[in-house]
């Protein structure tokens, strides 16, 4: 018998068959059909819609008093309103009272912005450390707080600072050399505003905290202690490890806070009886005074506008942000 008659035929390995065919969803990002783009705008059209109503008129009709001359005359219909260009801007600019409610306003906001991100940050990082039940505890009480109607808020703050039965004033005399007792907070401005900073900032914290909390839950375990393998502390973990995880958080954070303590309305006006007094008054309550006080609403509009003006501009900075963000991620 030969070598070739022992030898095993070899096995010949079957065609190969050519794949399935993949689904619509599957497709390469190429293939797929343009109509799927339509999809998100179709989504956010009801929400879309619901924002042109409610706001799109007050809007346009604020841009619209802004540039005229209206006042309870035109507001009653004995005389039509009459346009006047940039006369109210003009007016308003050239005030010098209303740079000084623009001072203030920003630096009442950057204050409570500051002390916001500070106590929420510090009270963020302790909740990763307290036992389950203290956790369970310090969350309800900040839900607690950031629950309760800024109304209810301030008017409990009033009783807190009260000059005659202030809670505030009756733990300060309890200290060695200090007497309180019948001190008036809001005899002065710098006093008073500090006063309803803190009302500010008690409101704010809670959702700072919840925020930073879920963000912490982010930041890789690994990279931590990587860190402190290469001999870093405490405070060198936080800056380089969790500071830069928690970057875009924080930033979302401190434009919504500069946005809503730009915008504070009622803890002053409540905190002042509805009355605030010139070294009270910030750019919301000064437009109020304006337009329903002194009755121009032309100057009230006016103001609001470069009010919302400025906001935009804060706005314009986060959004440059997120972008420089999102290019290095």
């Amino acid at each position: 018998m030969s070598a070739a008659d022992t030898t095993t035929p070899a096995k010949v390995p079957p065609p190969r068959q050519a794949p399935p065919p993949l689904p619509r969803d599957r497709r390469p990002r190429g293939q797929r059909t343009s109509g799927g783009a339509h999809a998100p705008w179709l989504l956010l059209a009801p929400c879309l819609l619901i924002l042109a109503l409610v706001m799109g008129y007050p809007l346009v009709r604020l841009v619209t008093l802004s540039f005229q001359k209206f006042g309870q005359s035109q507001l009653w219909g004995f005389q039509p309103a009459e346009t006047v260009g940039f006369d109210n801007f003009a007016e308003v600019l050239g005030d010098g009272e209303f740079w000084a409610v623009v001072l203030r306003t920003i630096v009442f906001a950057g204050g409570a912005v500051v002390f916001t991100m500070v106590i929420g940050m510090a009270l963020a990082l302790l909740l990763q450390r307290v036992s389950g039940w203290l956790k369970i505890l310090i969350s309800i009480v900040l839900v607690a707080s950031w629950g309760m109607p800024v109304i209810v808020a301030t008017t409990v703050f009033k009783w807190l600072f009260d000059s005659d039965y202030g809670v505030f004033n009756a733990l300060l005399s309890k200290l060695p050399g200090v007497e309180m007792i019948g001190h008036n907070w809001f005899a002065s401005g710098p006093e008073g505003l500090a006063v309803i900073m803190l009302l500010v900032i008690w409101g704010a914290v809670p959702f700072v905290v919840i925020t930073l909390s879920a963000g912490l839950t982010q930041v890789p375990k690994e990279l931590e202690e990587a860190a402190r393998l290469d001999g870093a502390g405490s405070w060198g973990v936080f800056r380089y490890v969790t500071l830069p995880v928690l970057k875009p958080i924080i930033v979302m954070l401190t434009t919504l806070s500069v946005i809503w303590d730009m915008g504070v309305f009622p803890q002053v006006f409540v905190m002042r009886n509805g009355h605030p007094e010139p070294e009270f008054q910030v750019l919301n309550t000064y437009s109020y005074d304006r337009a329903f006080v002194v009755n121009d609403y032309a100057q009230g509009s006016a103001i609001a506008l470069i009010t919302v003006l400025l906001l935009l501009g804060v706005v314009a900075v986060y959004m440059r942000q997120m972008l420089k963000i999102g290019e290095v991620e």
